[in-house]
């Protein structure tokens, strides 16, 4: 192609020799931003993976079906934990101890004589029936997860499909009660109806009815993708996420990693980490100017003293996180076979996790917050299913690789951050930014701590609510 050229004027002046390169700049500049601003964001790569036994089969001939799932049991389950509760043997506590050597075996010996007498298995596996259960295999494992749907939809009436992730040691069992708070909620006083969901409860692959890969380097990255094939599975295009403890990271994973399906991501727990100059030095000043680096008054009152709520108050509710991280199938053979022992380990986080004042406790206030039933049945989940081991690995899967692809690739989805105050660490709002560059709301909630649908369903439901109406309004 021919360019036409013409002769530049004689009288071209200086003025204009300096206007052209600027004009040229800035025309420049704005065309590229507009190339960066219609740039598509940094995304996690789906990949693809396989967790089974042996090969996988060739494409086409995986089974896709979803199939109606029950939990069972049986005289000789029943019997064979009952043997081994009667076996327990008893470690006297030192006086005094309370939680702070951890699960108090005075307190553990009420509990086990409870198990073994008067709680009714049978009864719970009815509770936990009660709602519908499914399984199918994705990337050659068995994902178990629950699907409840409203039963009644006003007409015209959206709902809207809301995926809830557990962590450990909890299972899906923990979202029991927040879920007929979500499915109905006029017929609990929430709302007028104006927001009602399905919702989805996967248990993440190696707890309980999920069958554990098979495979090395299974992690919340594998989980994400995982779980948002089952979402596809089921016929959503789009849909809510919400998570706490490993769910917060397997639902961030999936907003960072398919951004155009996660309407918007709710979360009850954040991990962030403080590894920059500017926390640190923000950190320091906090405790004299919070507002100077973005802290509000109930952030200060929640990070200080800094020392103790973040460093000695954490190393001390960690010490599972090192020996999982590590080695976990040799603590994990003990629990595997001793109901006692998988008792007080996981029950235990159940009492500081939920209030450290707990730790002061004969009891760990376990009672105060939840019934021996709901904790027994958590951990029933558990048992039956043999899968302390496999859910301890996810821990060395997860934090024994480089983390920082969590924290670099942004969450730009329109995210939702319920702070508990008897969490394990607060994360204040300023921090969250760092990561999720789309917060549309968080709330500084008024009591509850990390197992916060167990804890508190209808506070973390009203939040959630409140946050998915903002989102509609968008």
């Amino acid at each position: 192609q021919a360019t036409l050229c013409l002769p530049r004027p004689f009288d071209y002046s200086q003025k204009n020799a300096v206007l052209v390169p600027v004009a040229a700049v800035g025309v420049g500049g704005m065309l590229l931003y507009w190339l960066r601003s219609g740039r598509k964001i940094e995304t996690i790569d789906v990949g693809d993976g396989w967790w089974g036994a042996g090969e996988r089969p060739p494409k086409g001939k995986e089974d896709t079906s979803i199939r109606p799932f029950k939990i069972e049991t049986s005289d000789k389950e029943i019997e064979d934990l009952h043997q081994r509760l009667d076996r327990f043997r008893f470690t006297p506590p030192v006086e005094g101890a309370a939680f702070h050597y951890g699960f108090n075996s005075s307190y553990l010996r009420k509990v086990v004589a409870y198990w073994r007498n008067q709680f009714d298995w049978r009864k719970q596996v009815e509770v936990l029936n009660k709602y519908p259960h499914f399984h199918t295999t994705i990337e050659g494992i068995d994902i178990h997860f629950i699907h409840v749907k409203p039963s009644y939809v006003p007409h015209g009436q959206a709902v809207r499909p809301l995926l809830m992730v557990h962590g450990w040691p909890g299972s899906f069992y923990e979202f029991y009660k927040i879920i007929p708070l979500l499915t109905e909620p006029a017929k609990h006083g929430l709302n007028e109806g104006d927001v009602v969901f399905e919702v989805i409860c996967p248990s993440i692959p190696g707890y309980g009815f999920s069958e554990a890969p098979h495979q090395k380097e299974f992690d919340s990255i594998a989980t994400a993708r995982i779980f948002h094939k089952l979402m596809n599975r089921l016929g959503f295009k789009e849909y809510y996420l919400q998570g706490g403890d490993w769910g917060s990271r397997i639902t961030t994973n999936m907003a960072q990693m398919l951004p155009q399906s996660v309407k918007g991501l709710h979360l009850n727990v954040v991990f962030i980490t403080i590894d920059s100059l500017g926390k640190v030095i923000g950190t320091m000043l906090g405790a004299y100017v919070p507002w100077l680096v973005g802290y509000s008054r109930e952030d200060a009152r929640r990070l200080y003293p800094f020392i103790q709520k973040n460093i000695f108050d954490v190393l001390r509710e960690t010490g599972y996180l090192h020996i999982q991280a590590t080695k976990p199938d040799t603590a994990g053979c003990g629990l595997n076979d001793s109901p006692v022992g998988l008792a007080a380990y996981i029950m235990e986080k159940f009492s500081t996790w939920t209030d450290k004042s707990f730790l002061h406790k004969d009891d760990g206030g376990l009672e105060s917050k939840y019934s021996l039933d709901e904790l027994l049945t958590n951990v029933m989940i558990y048992w039956v299913t043999s899968s302390i081991v496999s859910s301890m690995r996810y821990y060395k899967e997860n934090l024994s690789k480089d983390t920082g692809i969590h924290s670099r690739v942004g969450v730009y989805v329109p995210t939702g951050i319920a702070a508990f105050p008897q969490d394990i660490v607060h994360i204040p709002r300023v921090w969250a930014k760092d990561v999720y560059k789309n917060i549309i709301t968080y709330t500084y909630m008024p009591r509850g701590g990390h197992f916060a649908a167990f804890e508190e369903p209808k506070l973390l439901a009203q939040d959630i609510m409140q946050f998915v109406r903002k989102v509609e309004r968008l």
